[in-house]
């Protein structure tokens, strides 16, 4: 039996709505949510983190934001994700800035990997047939 959506990811999407369809997706005790298909932001613990680089990470911190950081066995990791600013969880128009960089990062970083090739391995190509022998009898 599928699981309901919770309140708080249900207002999020809302929030996100004006970048076109977006979804949500269990994942890691949290939730992920994608924009067109684009990984944009997580939900973790009812607070909403949206994808974040070079470029958009001045803004973020200028906003009072922080980004996202798990326990690993090797100590803190912080990931490209950074809180939504207060303000913007009130409104999809106080969201809409925030969200339209998050889905431009995500794209960057998208376009960034390098694209994985599928190794076909090499087939001969096939012998031609010998021509056949035509008879003279006629």
């Amino acid at each position: 039996m599928a699981q309901a959506t919770p309140p708080f990811v249900s207002h999020c999407l809302e929030l996100l709505e004006p970048l076109g369809v977006v979804r949500a997706r269990r994942m890691f005790g949290g939730w992920g949510l994608y924009a067109d298909n684009v990984f944009i932001a997580l939900i973790v613990s009812d607070r909403l983190y949206l994808k974040a680089d070079a470029e958009s990470k001045p803004a973020f911190q200028a906003a009072g934001s922080e980004p996202f950081v798990y326990s690993a066995k090797t100590g803190a990791v912080a990931v490209s994700y950074w809180s939504a600013p207060p303000d913007a969880l009130d409104s999809p128009a106080l969201m809409l800035p925030w969200a339209r960089e998050a889905l431009r990062a995500a794209l960057h970083a998208k376009a960034a990997k390098p694209v994985k090739s599928r190794l076909v391995p090499h087939v001969p190509p096939r012998a031609k047939p010998a021509p056949r022998k035509r008879s003279r009898e006629a």
